[in-house]
């Protein structure tokens, strides 16, 4: 058989994927698509969905994807974070129990639905806002709006009383998972809004000018807090990741670069890093979301764990310099990146999009642990022109 050439045969856009996240060199970058799984950029090309029909939507996602040519990850968010306090914030008040009483009444402020709710417990009363607003047709956005830990009193009720994660619950989302894995097939990966690390869980009990002071302030108090925004979510995050996804993505913007590294370090890096473990022990990568200021804590990612770290904003949405990024990483772990999806995408000229494209991947691809897409969710009114011309690109370009 001396001689005998063999033909090349292209991996799979799983293969491709997995390559990358396992340390091995691919075949091509991957190049991928950010599409939020509810409004945005999916309701522009597919108005008529029902927005409330997430596994409708998720499954558009994988087929617009599969459209546009290129590397399908599908992030699963709505449906899976149900109810939306695991993810958008407040406390349970889904599930009552003999010593958690909710009564919410909804009041509107425009195109707003406020849900507002009062917490009644053997220790005292909590209250909070979670609202909806529709920014457009078919567009949502979720906030918990008045937030229900004010004080440490407050919090010891909530760590006292809250409802865990209910009945039924695992089951769900192993179903929703397990649907959508199976139309996806080779085609990409799946990945999971899997809870936050815990100070962007903080967040969403607390108040953030709080926040970002209280762990000079009263350490006491802020350890108590982040402890409790780790471990209240933790069946929530087993339950999700023995439903299998490929990847868990994790959100950790709120402690962004501003902190400044040694803030970091000391009083963020050490719940985050605990917690990562604790998404990873049986093996899912987890992927760290970091979409605003992110330059000082590049290096402090190195030692947080997380397998993959994303999106490397570039300014004006960030501060990222992706080459420099590159460079400091030096392979401790897989980079996301590539364009800005307002900036450009959505209101540059397609040369624009050429040329930012070709930049992102001349200094994100060599040396490999590189995956392409657009630095976050493609927006409402982006051009198809744009997108194509930026998967265009980017495959030409793509190939070691």
């Amino acid at each position: 058989m001396q001689g005998l050439i063999l033909p090349f045969v292209a991996m799979t856009s799983r293969e491709r994927f997995l390559e990358v996240i396992q340390g091995r060199m691919p075949d091509r970058v991957p190049v991928t698509l950010f599409i939020c799984d509810g409004g945005h950029f999916l309701n522009q090309l597919c108005p008529e969905i029902d927005p409330w029909d997430h596994e409708a939507l998720q499954l558009k996602v994988i087929e617009i994807q599969k459209q546009f040519g290129v590397d399908v990850f599908v992030r699963m968010l709505y449906g899976v974070n149900d109810p939306l306090f695991i993810h958008m914030g407040g406390l349970n008040v889904a599930i009552q129990t003999e010593n958690w009483e909710v009564r919410t009444e909804e009041v509107r402020n425009g195109d707003t639905r406020i849900q507002r709710s009062e917490i009644r417990t053997p220790a005292g009363k909590l209250t909070q806002d979670f609202s909806i607003a529709e920014v457009r047709p078919g567009t949502y956005v979720f906030a918990c709006t008045k937030k229900p830990v004010e004080c440490e009193a407050d919090l010891d009720i909530a760590i006292r009383y809250e409802p865990r994660m209910p009945q039924g619950w695992r089951e769900q989302v192993a179903q929703r998972v397990a649907r959508i894995r199976a139309a996806l097939g080779d085609s990409g990966i799946l990945g999971t809004w899997t809870p936050h690390g815990p100070f962007n869980n903080a967040s969403l009990l607390v108040d953030h000018d709080v926040l970002y002071s209280l762990f000079r302030v009263d350490y006491p108090f802020y350890e108590k807090l982040m402890n409790f925004a780790m471990e209240r979510i933790l069946d929530y995050t087993d339950a999700i990741d023995a439903a299998g996804p490929d990847v868990h993505c994790v959100g950790g913007n709120v402690p962004g670069g501003f902190l400044g590294r040694a803030n970091y370090d000391r009083y963020v890096l050490p719940f985050e890093r605990r917690y990562i473990e604790f998404v990873q022990r049986h093996g899912r990568p987890a992927m760290y979301h970091n979409c605003g200021q992110i330059m000082n804590l590049v290096e402090s990612y190195k030692t947080l764990g997380a397998r993959m770290v994303e999106p490397f904003s570039p300014v004006p949405l960030g501060d990222a310099d992706l080459a420099r990024a590159k460079a400091t990483v030096a392979g401790a772990y897989v980079m996301l990146s590539g364009i800005d999806q307002v900036n450009v995408l959505q209101k540059g000229t397609v040369d624009d999009v050429r040329r930012t494209t070709r930049a992102a991947m001349d200094a994100g691809k060599p040396g490999g642990g590189f995956i392409l897409q657009p630095v976050d969710f493609l927006e409402y009114g982006t051009p198809v022109e744009n997108v194509e011309a930026y998967v265009e690109t980017a495959m030409e370009c793509a190939a070691y």
